[in-house]
């Protein structure tokens, strides 16, 4: 449908398009220094995990904090290809949800080693089964979540160097 040539709706539609650049700008910038700071934070992780040599769970703390800085490097990309092109593309938001998703997975594998180390020998409590069962229902959740992402990213692949007839 083309809008009406009269200047109030071209300049209208000129105003409206500087807000959302505006508001592109504004947001990749608050996500830009997100980035940064969970970079920053990582960094500090890695620094203390080596100075006290506990590399056990420092490891998985520091690859959480840097997958996150992924995903709001992914997220910063994508507003800007947004910004650019005018349109969202879903594949960067695939991504996404792929690094949260692992992420998630770390995070679980994380809290189930520390529960099963605190148990020891003496037993595991009800409290500590029904935990375990939860934290293996939710990672067969994001297992099959995971799956679909990259299928249906290699779809998306595919679809795009397919030529169109």
């Amino acid at each position: 449908m083309d809008l009406p040539d009269e200047p109030w709706v071209r300049a209208a539609s000129n105003g409206f398009l500087w807000v959302e650049h505006a508001a592109y700008v504004a947001l990749g910038t608050l996500i830009a220094l997100s980035a940064l700071l969970a970079l920053v934070s990582s960094a500090m992780a890695l620094w203390q995990a080596v100075s006290a040599w506990s590399a056990e769970h420092g490891i998985l703390r520091i690859i959480d904090r840097l997958l996150f800085a992924l995903m709001l490097v992914e997220i910063l990309h994508t507003v800007r290809a947004s910004m650019r092109s005018g349109g969202l593309t879903c594949e960067p938001f695939l991504v996404v949800g792929l690094i949260a998703s692992i992420r998630r997975v770390l995070v679980i594998t994380l809290q189930s080693s520390e529960s099963t180390t605190q148990t020891g020998q003496s037993g595991i409590s009800e409290a500590a089964q029904k935990l375990f069962q939860d934290s293996m229902m939710e990672l067969g959740v994001l297992a099959v979540l995971i799956i679909v992402m990259v299928v249906a990213i290699y779809i998306l692949h595919k679809a795009r160097a397919r030529p169109v007839d």
